[in-house]
């Protein structure tokens, strides 16, 4: 039984591993920042067909979550960002390719943006139709991991907001007695679109609720991509091992919109210029050499740009490819 206060992680120790593991997590979030950067330059200067939820700021959440799972592991991605997909080995040209629909995407054309990246050979199972629909469907991931006799893990990725809906407490019910290997990633970004927490839950903390259905919950400084590293993998081990469920909040911000153009008018601590409060890439410079950094900025960004304009470049699908792939 776990006990009625969530855990929290202690400060991320450095060891001679470590300084390898904070270089990949590195080069994943530079990766994750230019291609945010590039698609938010893109849609202030060229606008933008459908709605981008910007994950700026929140990068270290979703590589350090991410590099803890296996290939074959399965994930279910939340809507704000594409770096969950992207640190899980999707190509950045698919990723580009479904949010400006082209026929390079992973969805070939049908476009849809964040929600709809898939990608069954990595385990990215993409999202549900509607918020909070993917601990359901996570739930039953888990569940055929169990049948098949496999050590799958299940992660699944949602904002505080989504951790409000019913179908969390349903799944979190069940899995929580049926042992079930999943991991739920809650990046507590402060804001449920226009909503603070404190407007939508009676607890400070989400990881408080994990207690009612007897997994550990933890907290976790989510801009320290290591520390969230080190949480995930505790909680995927204990997931593999047959010990069921574990919830993790990453304690992290939004420093943009809900979606790029929001406006904001709701928000008194709107961020001023393009500085990121305890950025993620400046927490692991301090364990990765300067001319190491700078050198993976810079392939990221011209990796970013290179494939943004070869993916603008691309044929968009024929109309008949809303036929493809339905079943009759």
């Amino acid at each position: 039984m776990a006990s009625s206060a969530p855990r929290k992680r202690a400060a991320t120790v450095i060891t001679e591993v470590d300084a390898t593991r904070a270089t990949d997590l590195y080069r994943t979030v530079a990766r994750i920042r230019a291609a945010e950067l590039v698609l938010q330059r893109h849609i202030t200067e060229h606008g933008f067909g459908g709605f981008w939820h910007p994950g700026l700021g929140q990068e270290g959440v979703q590589a350090g979550a991410v590099a803890a799972l296996r290939t074959d592991d399965y994930m279910f991605i939340a809507h704000r960002g594409l770096g969950y997909a992207l640190a899980k080995g999707m190509s950045l040209e698919s990723l580009f390719g479904d949010l400006f629909a082209r026929t390079v995407g992973s969805t070939g054309g049908k476009g849809g943006g964040t929600v709809h990246f898939v990608d069954p050979e990595r385990g990215v199972l993409g999202q549900g139709g509607a918020i909070g629909s993917s601990f359901v469907l996570g739930a039953g991931a888990a569940i055929s991991g169990q049948m098949l006799g496999t050590d799958r893990v299940c992660a699944i990725f949602f904002g505080d907001g989504a951790s409000s809906r019913g179908t969390w407490h349903e799944s979190a019910l069940q899995a929580s007695v049926w042992k079930l290997p999943i991991v739920w990633i809650c990046e507590n970004n402060g804001w449920a679109v226009s909503a603070r927490i404190s407007e939508q839950s009676p607890t400070e903390n989400i990881a408080d609720r994990a207690s009612a259905y007897g997994v550990p919950g933890v907290i976790v400084d989510g801009q320290d991509a290591i520390a969230v590293f080190d949480a995930v993998t505790e909680a995927v081990d204990r997931a593999r091992a047959g010990h069921g469920p574990t919830l993790i909040e990453a304690k992290t911000m939004r420093i943009r919109g809900h979606y790029e153009g929001d406006r904001q008018k709701y928000r008194d601590d709107l961020l001023v210029g393009d500085e990121i409060p305890r950025d993620p890439l400046g927490i692991l410079r301090e364990h990765v050499p300067a001319s190491v950094a700078d050198q993976l900025d810079d392939d990221a960004r011209h990796e970013a740009e290179s494939v943004l304009a070869s993916v603008l470049e691309a044929p968009r699908a024929d109309p008949s490819i809303i036929y493809k792939d339905v079943w009759s």
